[in-house]
């Protein structure tokens, strides 16, 4: 699978519907990878994107120290990858080599970008350090986004199998698979 560029201007969508992601950073010869149930997309133009990284994993210090990282959409067939991801610390050895985590390299950013994945948003910190020290909250600019062909295309999301769909965290190692697309019509009053 050789996957596609997204329009910046339409990175957001790969992250609207709420997916659970992965996280990837680098930095000085270090990687990590880590889970992140708590991201979003937060402008079109620039895009940018919020995600909420704890103070005392290495995925922050190797953000906080490298000033980018990859927001990855995994899918359902990652589901058990993706919690061990975020159930250990990188701090006892490189989580990619434990996990057999497959990588591909990225295009704009030192992290790599987690292989299976559907979606993949390499990110540059925007500079907020209130909102990172109280909040744990890390504001970014989307330099480059790519896709899946297979399951994204035109635009929009279009799941062909169920190991290909992405997934959403809810807790205690369980997940919901992202459901069937529907069309609503608009009304002419709105």
């Amino acid at each position: 699978m050789t996957p596609i560029a997204v329009p910046l201007a339409q990175a957001y969508r790969l992250l609207n519907h709420g997916p659970t992601v992965l996280v990837s950073s680098a930095h000085a010869g270090r990687r990590n990878v880590m889970a992140a149930a708590w991201s979003m997309p937060l402008d079109f133009d620039p895009p940018k994107v919020a995600v909420v990284i704890d103070k005392s994993t290495l995925t922050r210090t190797l953000i906080e120290a490298s000033g980018e990282f990859v927001l990855a959409v995994p899918t359902r067939a990652l589901a058990e990858t993706t919690l061990a991801a975020g159930s250990c610390s990188g701090r006892d050895g490189d989580k990619f080599t434990a996990l057999e985590f497959d990588t591909l390299p990225a295009s704009r950013v030192a992290a790599p970008l987690p292989a299976g994945c559907i979606a993949w948003l390499e990110c540059r910190v925007l500079d907020e350090p209130h909102l990172q020290r109280t909040y744990d909250l890390f504001l970014a600019e989307v330099v480059l986004a790519w896709a899946d062909p297979e399951v994204y295309s035109e635009g929009r999301w279009h799941f062909p199998a169920d190991g290909r769909r992405s997934i959403h965290y809810v807790a205690g190692g369980q997940f919901f698979a992202t459901g069937d697309a529907f069309e609503v019509e608009r009304s002419k009053g709105s």
